[in-house]
């Protein structure tokens, strides 16, 4: 018995809404909820037969800002955010080590 109200998930349903899922690294977290995600992947030449890298790259919401450069990131497709954005961050499966800012050598100003 279903609750007015109430929607119910069918297998079909189920299925329609399990949304394509990527893993990639991020290469730009400058702007405000927005990160790029570099997706690296290998195919097969069609006359040779070598295997190349390729790679993508892909505009990511990120709602909380919680993605730093170098990160590796989980994100889903989702409804089109903007004009660029198809994207949304899921998880942060990775932090990125720290960078250490280094001071100039030597030179009394």
């Amino acid at each position: 018995m279903t609750v007015p109200g109430q929607a119910t998930v069918t297998p079909d349903r189920q299925e329609r809404n399990e949304r394509p899922t990527r893993v990639g690294v991020v290469s730009a977290a400058g702007r405000a909820k927005t990160v790029r995600v570099t997706i690296a992947f290998s195919v097969k030449h069609a006359k040779y037969g070598k295997y190349m890298r390729r790679g993508t790259h892909l505009q990511v919401h990120d709602e909380a800002n919680d993605a730093r450069l170098g990160d590796t990131v989980e994100i889903v497709e989702c409804r089109p955010i903007s004009k660029t954005k198809r994207w949304r961050l899921v998880k942060v499966l990775q932090r990125a080590p720290e960078q250490v800012q280094l001071k100039p050598v030597g030179g009394d100003a």
